[in-house]
Parts: structure tokens; C-alpha cells; sequence
């Protein structure tokens, strides 16, 4: 089949161009327009938080996430100061639409108050300049703008600014990896060319998906950095095999042919694997990790449709004669290295297996924290005005808890038993060592125009993702509000950024052992029908496994225990909820590259009549060249995320390097071909019923 569709799509080169040119052209413009449509909410649909948030912007028109904090400089308060500076805040709020001023709360030298709004935070944010201009041209004492809008507007240009620096930095270390591997000519530039058509078809694809669907700030950087690894990789692969194919038989196109036959086919298997681990990120009931695996899963089906169709036809015109060394093999430095494993198998076996433990064992400290506005950069006015905030006040400030009390009917919270469960609630508030302001009423802003619902406004001393506030959530969900005594048939929720982002780690986690076990499943079974073996695809799944173990405990030690400072890197006391979820989805597929890569060359020889042991060899003398300079290129394009300025991304940008350079060294070239020697033949044994079952040629084992 897929020497038919190289035929025809060889046949039709003119038509694939243009369409690839007019895909790249489309994905430029998109990127360019994509910024503004994205954010990075904690949203999780049927929580907790959620609930409260929909009866805020029901009852009081407010969305959390929406809401602006202005801090004014004031280090001697007075009345008039203080008249003054609440309309201030009262003009500013006219410039944002449903904003509504607050009351001015004090503090340390300072004076802050929130602008509420019923705006989304995508949306929110873009006012974020106008109200700057209008704070400014209002004179002294000077105001700083902060709040989640305005952070989230100001980060946006440090992630793309990390973005163009670690790609200035990636791009020239891969065009030397490639012209090391392929030499100087014009097939250099295959996997260049193919890279860029793949990753602006995938940010043309993303700006679609969020038209509609909320997309996180961190996906575009995902797809540029994984797209550019993954891209050259594929690419890379299919180049070197045709340059092998080539010196065996001139006819550049039948090399084609040959090469997408093979190595084609191998890469679209490998794709599918990638694709499958992020596409059961769609199943996390979380839109932020569900925008991620959804950049995730796009960036490898792209690569494979561009592999099928655009890899071809640059064959064809740019891979000319010439660079691939596929002379005597007896001599290649990777043939004596897997000879010299499987002359001690064991001993490989059992070391590389007991190192990978060693490194997974601080795994069980994980400790995991939805996030931190702390631990981005300082440098933005926001980040300033936070900082302010935070030593005047606590970080609590800029994102308290609100906790709603809907009765159900208008008038309800007028009530004695509602007014007298919410006095209670915030009595028990206000005697915890953790709370530093709670705020209620009998009156707007405290209850809303139908009278209704009421809310208490609890602003913690610590920052909304550390343990300490966390805590809190938990003790008032558990203790406070069923202490409170509420009627029967009251609704009490809690919003804002703290329960949300307690919210998040439980229904994200809640998730993980099923995503877990639909990835391992469905990847056993893909690898299953690739590798026509029941033997192999449980050896992959394991040593994947351990691959993923071994990075998480890197985490722990680089970040939480700080051996990270000795290379520049922070140390944090916990890692951020998603990088664990999204690591194990990315590396469980990026492992599998390899592992087809290799296995591939292997059924290869054991089809071709060798036996296990020389098969072994054999795969891994032709695939070790070309598969460690595809993991270089894959680390490079994965250190630029640590070489940047956000701590999610750098953990996530260090285990996915670590992760690749562990699988690609210790775990493929050493326990992989150890383990394949010790099991022997057994290695491609699948019974006759289940190879009739899965569709796939039969092939007897042999010793």
C-alpha cells in the first residue's frame, strides 16, 4: 500500500509543493494571531470551584480570572489620599467593559483595590494596556496594574521571547548534527524544510482549535520546540535510509519507493504511538492539560502526513547521492558496542536496570503544586505589582478565595439562619492562622442584587499554590462550612484561584491511573501489530516505563532537593502539577521512536534469516548512528525550554531532555539489546490465533 501511494504521490510532486506551500503560508499567519486567543486558566468543569464561579458571575457579574488588582504607592494614608485614589480606581474600571471598582483595602505603603469584570481571562487581558495608559495619565502616587489578566498579558511576550532564543540556539546545533550524519550537500536541508512545514501546519491547525476551545499560552512553545525535534528526527531517519537505499541501486526514484517502505512505514507506526499517548490527554477532565495533549497529539499527525506526502517529493529533488556510510559494518564502532553487550548480557542487563531504579526512587517525594505566580520572571510591571502586593499584604492578595452561598431564592440571604451560618463561617475564617483578611457583608459587594446569594472573601498570607493555602481549601470545605450550619437546600462552593487549583490536581490525578492504562494498552497493541511479536511490545512498555520512573525522580532531585542551582536552575519545593502528566504522555511516545527505530532494523534481519543475536547486531550497527544523532537533535530542541524563564516549562523542557538522552543511550543501546539477548528467540514468538486476530504475517520462531 504505502509503495502505491509514494508512486502516486511522486507522480503528482508539482501539486504536493504547492499545497504544503499554501499549508506553511496559512500556519504563518496564524501564529502570528494566535497570542491572543490563548490562556492559561485552571478552570475545571464540573468542580467545586467551577460551581462557585458560575453562581459569582450569575449573582455578581464577576469572573475570578477576570479580575484586575491595582496597587497605589502610598506610604503616609490619609482620607483625602485615599477619596482620591478610589476614583482613580473608579475611571480606570469605566475602561474596561463590566468593570466595577472596589473597595480600597491597605497595607504595607500601600493602597490596592480589585477592577472586577465577567470578562474571560483571553479576554481580560487585552485590556491589560489601556488600563495602563489610563492609571498613568492620571498622576501620582504611581499604580502598578497586577492581577491574573495582567500577569498572564505580561508573560505572554517572556514565553515568546525564551521561544525565539532557544530555537536561535537549536536550529544551528541541528544543521550540524545533520551535516555531520548526511554531509554537506542539499540533503541537509530535507529535514529543515520538512520541520517548517509541519510545525506551521500544526499552529495553523491549533489557531483553529482555538476559535473554540480554550488553549493554554504554553501549547504554541510545545509545538515549536517538539515539532522541531520530532520533524528532524522523522525526517532524518527517512533521508539517511534513502541515502542507503541509493548506494544500493541508482534509480533515485525507486530508493524513494524502497525507503518510504520501509523507513516510512516504521515512522508512521512510531507517529501513531506518539499520537495515541497525547490523544489520552483529551481524556483528562481538565482543559488546560486537554489544550496541551491536544498540541501534543497534533504536532506527530502532521509530522506523519507530511512524512507520507511533502518527505517524498523532497527526496526526490533534494536528497541526491552521496553521505550515508553503509560500508563494512564488522567495523563500526556500534557493532562492537552491541557485540560487546551481548557478550555480557546479564551484566548490562542488571546494571542498567538497577541505575534506572536508583534514579526513579526519589519519585515517591514528588511533591506537586497547581502553581505559582512566584515563580515567574520579575521583570514585568505585573510581576512588580505582585511583589508590592505580596510584601505589603501576603500573596493572597491578587487571588483570594471566595466562598458563595446560594439559597435558592430571592431575598434568601436576608434570612436569619443564612446571616447567621455565614457570621459563623466567618468567625472560624477569621480565627485561622492562615487567613489574613475575611470579608462579608450585609450588603453589596457582599451580597448581590437580588439578595440571593451572599459571598465571603478570604484572602490567605501565603500564595495561592503553596501547601499552607491548600490546606486552607481543604478545612473549609471539610470543617468551616459544615461547622457553619447552613439550612437545608443552601449551596455553599468556594471559587477563585485556591480551590481552583486544588480542584485541578484532583481531577487531573484523579484521572491519571485511567489515561495510564489506556496508554500502555493501546500502545502494547500498536506495537504488537509492528512488531508481529507479543514478546517485544511488553519489553517496550517496561523499559518505557522505567524510562519515565527515572526521570520523575531527576525531577525530585534537580528541583525540590536544588542540584538544578549548580547548572542555573531554580530550585523549587514542588513541581507543577502538569509537567508529571504530560511527561509521562510525551516521553511514553518519544521512547517508542527509538524502539521502532531499532526493532524495525532487527525484524528486518530476523525476517532476512539471521538469528536473534546477529539480529540484534545487526539492528543496532544500522540504526545507532542515525538514531543518537536524532536524540541530539531531540535534547537540543528540548534544552531550550530549561534555557528559559518559566519554571513549568523548564521542569518540562529537563525531563523531556533527560528522558530522551536516558532512552536513547542507556536504555536502547544497553538494556534493550541486553534484555533482547537474554530472552533470545523468544523475542518474535506470536501464536498463530492471535497473529490471524491482529491481521498480521506469521513468521515461525527460531532459535
Amino acid at each position: 500500500m504505502l509503495e502505491r501511494w509514494t508512486r502516486a504521490v511522486l507522480r503528482r510532486r508539482a501539486l504536493v509543493l504547492v499545497c504544503w506551500a499554501v499549508v506553511a503560508s496559512a500556519g504563518g499567519i496564524a501564529a502570528a494571531r494566535l497570542p491572543a486567543l490563548l490562556s492559561t486558566s485552571f478552570t475545571v468543569p464540573g468542580s467545586d470551584s467551577a460551581r462557585a464561579n458560575r453562581l459569582l458571575a450569575a449573582g455578581f457579574g464577576e469572573r475570578p480570572e477576570g479580575t484586575f488588582v491595582v496597587v497605589f504607592e502610598a506610604p503616609h494614608r490619609s482620607a483625602r489620599l485615599r477619596a482620591t485614589l478610589e476614583r482613580r480606581l473608579a475611571e480606570a474600571a469605566r475602561v474596561v467593559p463590566t468593570g466595577r471598582a472596589r473597595e480600597l483595602r491597605s497595607g504595607s505603603g500601600v493602597l490596592y483595590g480589585e477592577i472586577a469584570t465577567s470578562l474571560d481571562l483571553a479576554t481580560a487581558k487585552s485590556y491589560t494596556n489601556k488600563l495602563r495608559r489610563t492609571l498613568a495619565a492620571q498622576g501620582t502616587p504611581r499604580a502598578w496594574l497586577t492581577g491574573q489578566p495582567a500577569i498572564q498579558h505580561d508573560v505572554d511576550p517572556v514565553l515568546r521571547e525564551d521561544l525565539r532564543r532557544a530555537e536561535v540556539v537549536a536550529v544551528p546545533i541541528a544543521l550540524l548534527i545533520l551535516a555531520a550524519v548526511l554531509g554537506l550537500s542539499l540533503a541537509v536541508l530535507v529535514p529543515l524544510v520538512f520541520a517548517a512545514c509541519t510545525i506551521t501546519g500544526t499552529l495553523a491547525l491549533v489557531w483553529l482549535v482555538a476559535q473554540w476551545s480554550s488553549v493554554t499560552t504554553y501549547v504554541p512553545a510545545l509545538v515549536e520546540l517538539i515539532g522541531l525535534g520530532l520533524a528532524i528526527d522523522y525526517s532524518l531517519l527517512v533521508v539517511h535510509r534513502f541515502r542507503e537505499e541509493q548506494a544500493n541501486d541508482g534509480s533515485k526514484e525507486e530508493a524513494v519507493v524502497r525507503t518510504m517502505t520501509s523507513a516510512g512505514r516504521a515512522i508512521v507506526v512510531s507517529g501513531a504511538a506518539v499520537a495515541i499517548g497525547l490523544a489520552l490527554l483529551l481524556f483528562v477532565p481538565v482543559p488546560l492539560i486537554r489544550s496541551m495533549g491536544m498540541g501534543g497529539f497534533l504536532v506527530p499527525v502532521v509530522s506523519v502526513v507530511a512524512v507520507l506526502t511533502l518527505q517524498p517529493v523532497l527526496l526526490s529533488l533534494l536528497a541526491g547521492r552521496g553521505g550515508a556510510r553503509t560500508g563494512d559494518l564488522e567495523g563500526s564502532w556500534w557493532r562492537r558496542v552491541a557485540g560487546s553487550v551481548l557478550r555480557r548480557p546479564w551484566l548490562w542487563l542488571v546494571s542498567g536496570t538497577s541505575a534506572l531504579l536508583v534514579l526513579a526512587a526519589p519519585s515517591f517525594a514528588l511533591e506537586l503544586t497547581p502553581g505559582s505566580f512566584s515563580s515567574l520572571p520579575r521583570g514585568p510591571e505585573a510581576m512588580e505589582g505582585f511583589a508590592r502586593l505580596t510584601d505589603a499584604v501576603g500573596g493572597g492578595a491578587v487571588t483570594p478565595t471566595q466562598i458563595v452561598v446560594d439559597t435558592g431564592t430571592a431575598g434568601g440571604a436576608r434570612s436569619a439562619a443564612t446571616r447567621g451560618a455565614v457570621g459563623r463561617l466567618s468567625d472560624l475564617l477569621f480565627h485561622d492562622p492562615e487567613v489574613y483578611v475575611v470579608a462579608s457583608g450585609r450588603r453589596p459587594p457582599y451580597v448581590d442584587g437580588s439578595r440571593r446569594r451572599a459571598r465571603v472573601i478570604v484572602i490567605a498570607r501565603h500564595e495561592y499554590g503553596t501547601p499552607e493555602v491548600r490546606a486552607l481549601v481543604e478545612r473549609i470545605r471539610r470543617q468551616y462550612v459544615p461547622s457553619a450550619r447552613f439550612p437545608p437546600g443552601v449551596v455553599v462552593a468556594s471559587g477563585g484561584a485556591p480551590p481552583q487549583g486544588v480542584d485541578f490536581v484532583d481531577h487531573a490525578y484523579g484521572a491519571l491511573p485511567w489515561v495510564v492504562l489506556g496508554v500502555l494498552l493501546v500502545t502494547y497493541l500498536v506495537l504488537l501489530r509492528s512488531f508481529r511479536s507479543v514478546v517485544l511490545p511488553l519489553e517496550a512498555v517496561a523499559l518505557n516505563l522505567l524510562t519515565v520512573g527515572a526521570v520523575s525522580g531527576l525531577l525530585v532531585v534537580v528541583f525540590q532537593w536544588g542540584a538544578g542551582r549548580a547548572i542555573g536552575l531554580p530550585r523549587t519545593d514542588e513541581v507543577e502539577a502538569w509537567v508529571p502528566i504530560f511527561l509521562f504522555a510525551t516521553l511514553f511516545g518519544l521512547s517508542m521512536d527509538y524502539e521502532v527505530f531499532l526493532v524495525s532494523r532487527m525484524r528486518e534481519a530476523w525476517d532476512a534469516g539471521l538469528d536473534n543475536p546477529h539480529a540484534v547486531v545487526y539492528g543496532i550497527a544500522r540504526s545507532g548512528r542515525v538514531v543518537t544523532a536524532a536524540a541530539a537533535i531531540m535534547v537540543v530542541a528540548f534544552a531550550g525550554f530549561v534555557s528559559g524563564r518559566i519554571a513549568g516549562l523548564q521542569q518540562l523542557g529537563f525531563g523531556l531532555a533527560a528522558g530522551v538522552l536516558i532512552d536513547a543511550t542507556v536504555v536502547r543501546m544497553l538494556v534493550l539489546p541486553s534484555l533482547m539477548a537474554v530472552v533470545g528467540s523468544r523475542n518474535w514468538w506470536l501464536p498463530m490465533r492471535l497473529a490471524r486476530l491482529a491481521r498480521v504475517e506469521h513468521s515461525a520462531t527460531r532459535r
